[in-house]
Parts: C-alpha cells; structure tokens; sequence
C-alpha cells in the first residue's frame, strides 16, 4: 500500500493514506447518524492518533467537493453529515479498514458527541467567591425542567475545570451518586 498522508502525530495501526482517511470519515458520520462539527471530527480522529490534523481538514474539503458529505450551519458551528453517496462508498470500503481503527474511531465520536448534548442541555454558571475561590452552580434539566441544582465551592482554576468536566463528561453520574448517597 502506498502512503500519501503526512504521518506526524499518528500512532501504530494509524492511517497514512489519504483515501482510507477520507473513507473512515464517511464511515464515522454513518455509523454515529449525528452531525458532527469539524473540530469533533478532527478529535475523533486524532484522539487515538488515527490521522493527521492536516490531513483531515483537507479530506473533509475533498468529501464535500466529491458530494460524499454535505455541511449545514447548526447554531453557530458548522456541522457535517454523509450523503447517500457517501454511505455507499462507506457500506462497500469499510472491511478495507482495520476493525480497530473503526471502533477507536466511532467510540471518540460517540464521547464526543455525547459531550456536546451535556454542554447543550445542562448549564454551568461560575462566580468568584468573595471570600476566594470560585462558586460553582451545575444545573441539570430534563427536557425544559430543572431537575437539580447543585452548588459547590471550590480553591481554584485547576480544580474549577476538573470539576466541570467531570461533570460535563457524566452528568447523570453525578446525579445518581447524590441521590444514591442520600437514600442508602
């Protein structure tokens, strides 16, 4: 197999050709079935080092110009889909990418993607403290009602943007293990 795709930042088993990135983004939007703004998609294939930044930003250009994925403006981001021409050609190549590959690929999209919905549908407010320190006010909502509100103080920024992201990253964790700790 030849390689044409620049290899910096990529790991082991990533991809160094520039047909099988373009196929793996095709692959991606159809095995997910959620828009994905350009920056998710780059994550998703750089979180495990899959492929080249570069590479992908150019793939995504070429997917768009080959009418394999189509953009539509969502909000303020940009965000991606494939066509039915580009899940064709994603049904019939996928087998040519490695299995792993594929799963790491699709897993990264799906954490990302589930991030995104968090962001979009709870709410984190954060004020300086008088007293120092930072106050932190998570709110989580089911459909348009508040289901809890929790506020917590905490010493500083490095502590302020773990603590938001693990709430980000799970938010019904974070509600499951207050209620479970005040009914057990």
């Amino acid at each position: 197999m030849d390689y044409d795709a620049f290899d910096e930042g990529i790991e082991l088993g990533g991809l160094r050709n520039r047909d099988d990135i373009r196929l793996l983004i095709c692959y991606l939007l159809k095995s997910v079935e959620s828009p994905m703004t350009r920056q998710m998609l780059n994550d998703a294939m750089q979180k495990d080092g899959l492929a080249n930044y570069f590479e992908v930003g150019q793939a995504i250009e070429e997917l768009m110009k080959s009418g394999n994925i189509e953009f539509d403006i969502s909000g303020e981001d940009e965000v991606f889909t494939v066509t039915q021409k580009g899940r064709e050609a994603a049904d019939m190549l996928q087998t040519s990418l490695p299995i792993t590959v594929r799963e790491k690929a699709v897993n990264a999209a799906i954490r990302l993607i589930t991030r995104a919905q968090a962001e979009r549908e709870n709410d984190i407010k954060v004020e300086k403290d008088l007293n120092g320190g930072f106050k932190i006010t998570f709110t989580l909502f089911d459909q348009k009602t508040e289901f809890m509100k929790l506020t917590v103080h905490v010493n500083d920024e490095l502590q302020l943007e773990q603590i938001k992201n693990n709430f980000i990253n799970d938010p019904a964790k974070v509600y499951s293990t207050i209620i479970t700790a005040l009914t057990v």
